[in-house]
């Protein structure tokens, strides 16, 4: 299995401050993802986001507007719980696996998906999660044939312990599921803890995904993104 190169142990960036204050989670309704609406998608506000365990998507209204989700119910990958079956192992031996070498391709082939679940996967996004990637925080596993053809993959952010995964795809069979069983074996390697995957869907528990409450799935961000003990 792949272990972790390419870019994945650098030293990210500083990306300044964030320019703003998010409300207190104590005052979030227990009852809605939805925490707010509007800010920007400036890097800093991107990564201080995930630390307050909040991303962004743009709204359905194609208005531009920012909304800032956190699940109530959160699903998370266990990096000890991923269900991995013969027919994905065997598929392993079928690709070849690289890491932060062609980001850019990643995102936009999981925006070309063309389902709502990725219609939020905007040119913005792209440059502004791009910047991220160049900066050291954003990054891809990508799974590629024997022809050297870019066939799955997936990307997201990494802060300490943590990786927010954003979107996968696959062109052909099992590509994203590899690419997603590579993510664990670097994160465990790494000594890492938490593996977000921020909505459950069928797929995500076939393969391990379960649910956690809001206030679980924050005490285990604080852990993964703090010092360590």
């Amino acid at each position: 299995m792949l272990r972790a190169t390419s870019g994945w142990d650098r030293k990210p960036l500083e990306v300044g401050e964030c320019g703003y204050e998010w409300p207190p989670s104590e005052r979030w309704n227990q009852h809605d993802d939805l925490i707010g609406r509007g800010a920007d998608l400036n890097v800093a506000t991107i990564i201080d986001g995930y630390r307050h365990g909040l991303f962004a998507m743009e709204s359905f209204d194609g208005d531009g507007t920012l909304l800032w989700w956190s699940p109530e119910q959160r699903c998370v990958i266990p990096l000890d719980g991923m269900r991995i079956t013969r027919s994905m192992r065997r598929s392993a031996r079928n690709y070849h696996l690289r890491i932060n070498t062609c980001f850019e391709r990643v995102m936009r082939a999981c925006a070309a998906r063309g389902d709502e679940d990725n219609a939020w996967i905007t040119e913005r996004f792209i440059k502004q999660y791009t910047t991220l990637h160049e900066m050291g925080w954003a990054h891809s596993i990508e799974t590629f044939n024997d022809d050297g053809v870019l066939v799955g993959g997936l990307y997201g952010v990494r802060i300490k312990r943590f990786f927010a995964g954003e979107s996968m795809f696959h062109l052909q069979r099992d590509a994203s599921k590899v690419a997603l069983m590579a993510l664990v074996d670097i994160m465990r390697s790494a000594g890492m803890t938490l593996l977000d995957a921020q909505w459950q869907t069928p797929h995500l528990e076939s393969l391990g995904g379960i649910e956690i409450s809001r206030t679980e799935y924050l005490a285990r961000l604080a852990a993964a993104t703090g010092p360590r003990n």
